[in-house]
């Protein structure tokens, strides 16, 4: 069984694997030594963990995991991963994109893909049917574009996503709400719409902390699967285990 670790911007998410299969996920704000423990505890069967963090790591959880389990990996740009990455700056690719690229290969192995991480930034990513990464966009996020009115400007409010809004604002909150809710849904469906005229099979995964915010709004056909991350980093476990 294998133990699987997120460290992201402001969540950890942590899944247990079984066989290829997801058998529990959770996240929590900071992961403490115990509930390792606990885990290994729950599933004597853990014995390969990968870790991915874009902060600091702290250096007890790292030791945990070097002494406790049988394999372990902390995921970097140096790891061996199973698909090609044609990325020019490989150093500065975010783990968490190529992660979920390579979750989304071992979903739809031979597929042309792009997959869209809806969080603190939006992504855009493409891989084409012979599984090679060939990057992608970085816009602001959802929340990221709302603070960032607020705080380059003297007097527009700093607001909050909604389920309801107008087309068109009449006060200055809806004003803003709807420019940034409709702009993201515009520029979703219009990178989707454009990848499509030239790859009209592509497969599109939505993932991300939004991701459930825009499922539903998009006019585009698009599978969405929260865990694509965990998924990706599972296989890159795998893979390197396969390879020592």
């Amino acid at each position: 069984m294998n133990l699987v670790i997120d460290i992201g911007n402001s969540l950890t998410k942590v899944a247990i694997f079984d066989a290829g299969e997801i058998v529990q996920t959770f996240c929590v704000e900071e992961l403490i030594i115990k509930r390792l423990s606990d885990l290994k505890r729950i599933y004597p069967g853990l014995n390969k963990a990968i870790l991915s963090s874009v902060a600091n790591i702290n250096t007890e959880l790292l030791k945990e995991l070097k002494e406790k389990y049988d394999f372990f990996i902390q995921f970097n740009h140096q790891t061996a991963v199973p698909i090609e990455n044609l990325y020019e700056s490989k150093e500065t690719l975010g783990l968490d994109r190529l992660a979920a690229a390579i979750g989304g290969v071992s979903l739809f192995p031979g597929k042309e893909l792009l997959v869209i991480d809806a969080g603190t930034a939006i992504t855009f990513d493409l891989i084409d049917k012979n599984n090679r990464f060939l990057g992608g966009n970085i816009s602001p996020g959802l929340k990221t574009r709302f603070r960032a009115l607020h705080k380059f400007t003297r007097k527009l409010p700093e607001i909050e996503c909604a389920d309801q809004w107008p087309d068109i604002g009449k006060t200055t909150e809806e004003a803003i709400r709807a420019g940034v809710q409709n702009g993201m849904i515009f520029e979703i469906d219009g990178m989707i719409d454009h990848v499509r005229k030239n790859w009209p099979e592509c497969q599109v995964i939505l993932t991300g902390g939004d991701l459930f915010f825009f499922d539903k709004k998009l006019k585009n056909t698009i599978f969405v699967k929260f865990e694509i991350t965990l998924i990706g980093l599972n296989r890159i476990l795998e893979y390197n285990a396969e390879k020592n």
